[in-house]
C-alpha cells in the first residue's frame, strides 16, 4: 500500500527523520485499472462521509462530437501513453486512444475516479 506522507528525503538530499508513525488519513490505495467489459462498478468511502464511485470494467463511452454527445461501445484501447502494456491488457486511464463504434476517440475523464468514461472523438488524418 502507498501512503500519503512527508517525504523522507529533503530537496538537497538529506535525510528527514518522521514525526510520527502513519495514520489512517495518510493511507493510499492501488490503482483502479479500468477494463473493456461488461459495467461494473465499485462504491469506495472517503473521508467526510463522502463516496467515491470506481469503474471496474466499462463497455460505454460518452463521447463529444462537435456540439453534441454519443453513448458509444468501447471496442479496444488503441493506444495509452501511460503504460504500453496497458494496450494489451485493454485497460482504460485518462489519455488513452480507444476504438469505439464512432471511431477512434480520446479518454478525457478518470474512470477509476469518477466511475465513467468520457472521451472527445479524435480527426482521422
Amino acid at each position: 500500500m502507498k501512503s500519503h506522507e512527508r517525504s523522507t528525503k529533503k530537496r538537497t538530499g538529506g535525510r528527514r527523520r518522521p514525526i510520527r508513525k502513519k495514520r489512517k488519513h495518510q493511507l493510499g490505495s492501488s490503482p483502479t485499472e479500468t477494463r473493456v467489459g461488461d459495467a461494473k462498478l465499485k462504491i469506495v468511502e472517503t473521508r467526510g462521509g463522502n463516496s467515491k464511485v470506481r469503474a471496474i470494467q466499462s463497455e460505454v463511452a460518452t463521447i463529444a462530437t462537435g456540439g453534441k454527445t454519443v453513448a458509444a461501445t468501447i471496442e479496444n484501447v488503441k493506444e495509452n501513453a501511460s503504460n504500453p502494456n496497458y494496450v494489451r491488457r485493454n485497460i482504460i486511464t485518462k489519455g488513452a486512444i480507444i476504438e469505439t463504434s464512432e471511431g477512434d476517440a480520446r479518454v478525457t475523464s478518470r474512470p477509476g475516479q469518477d466511475g465513467q468514461v468520457n472521451a472527445v472523438l479524435l480527426d482521422d488524418e
